[in-house]
């Protein structure tokens, strides 16, 4: 059995692919709680190939591993605001550590990175080769910049030291494991409906999204990590759709009684947003399989049991 070790892996995407990987794998999860949640990995702790260390990727750590996924880092615009200071350093030291890390052990690494690399896109949708379009200088920089460089790290240390490195594009995802309150539009928009409450739009709900579920991500990062390709692959699903429109889905499938009210779009806020999946294709024979509307009434479901 491999030693994989998972970085933020009590997070959203990091416990689901602490479920996946443990099927064949010893996996240690390395978490400081900063935005992960111990709810999300109590199933794992009674099982002997897991072990939990409660750790920052900010400063380093000695581990014997095989594999390495660097997830750590806060993900949604509400937690990665709160501390853009901490936000940065977690992506570039984070990215130092792991990579030292993985240098010691001879280890493959994959960069949990996200389309956010590309800012506010002015070519629709995005290709792996698009160099992006963003403000260096917005609240949203922390973490876009963040993730750029800690891309760049990557390929100095493959260049330099012959890391054998993986770069993953992650696009929108939702699903189980979400926090309740990490301000993602989907848990949002789900929770607000639970709850009869108002829906709140940022902007007209014109601009655009493309949402995959959990369970599409974690075939497409476990394909990456196994394959033989170590430049950038975006993981979403290029199925695009309005937020005005994912709303009214959400209000359909919830039955609320919640009307939609618009409020200011904040700024640097993407105005579009689909991948061109196209590589992964080719290179991974990996698509998203699970439909918008499944994915959702499942992410309802999960959020129906938390509040009620």
């Amino acid at each position: 059995m491999e030693i994989i070790l998972i970085t933020g892996g009590a997070g959203f995407i990091g416990s689901h692919l602490c479920r996946e990987l443990l099927k064949d794998n010893k996996v240690i999860c390395i978490d400081n709680f900063f935005t992960g949640s111990k709810n999300n990995i109590k199933e794992f702790i009674k099982n002997p190939n897991f072990k939990m260390i409660i750790h920052d990727v900010q400063k380093p750590i000695s581990l014997k591993v095989d594999k390495i996924y660097n997830l750590a880092c806060p993900a949604s615009p509400k937690q990665y605001q709160f501390n853009p200071i901490y936000t940065t350093k977690s992506s570039i030291l984070g990215a130092i550590n792991m990579l030292e890390l993985s240098d010691v052990n001879n280890a493959r690494i994959l960069q949990a990175s996200t389309s956010e690399i590309y800012g506010d896109p002015t070519v629709h949708p995005q290709p792996e080769s698009y160099t992006g379009n963003v403000n260096t200088s917005s609240i949203r920089a922390c973490y876009d910049e963040g993730k750029r460089c800690a891309e760049t790290l990557f390929f100095d240390y493959h260049r330099e030291n012959n890391i054998d490195i993986r770069i993953a594009r992650i696009f929108n995802t939702y699903g189980s494991n979400m926090d309740i309150d990490d301000g993602r539009v989907v848990s949002n928009f789900i929770v607000q409906a639970l709850k009869n409450k108002d829906i709140t739009i940022y902007g007209d709900g014109l601009q655009t999204r493309s949402f995959q579920y959990i369970d599409d991500l974690i075939d497409g990062l476990i394909s990456l990590m196994d394959s033989d390709y170590n430049l950038p692959v975006n993981l979403g699903n290029p199925y695009e759709i309005t937020i005005k429109q994912l709303s009214e889905l959400i209000i359909e499938l919830t039955k609320s009684k919640s009307k939609i009210i618009f409020c200011p779009l904040p700024d640097n806020d993407p105005v579009q947003r689909k991948p061109n999946i196209n590589l992964a294709k080719t290179v991974l024979h990996w698509e998203p399989k699970v439909k918008l509307e499944v994915g959702i009434r499942r992410t309802i479901k999960y959020f129906r049991k938390l509040i009620c």
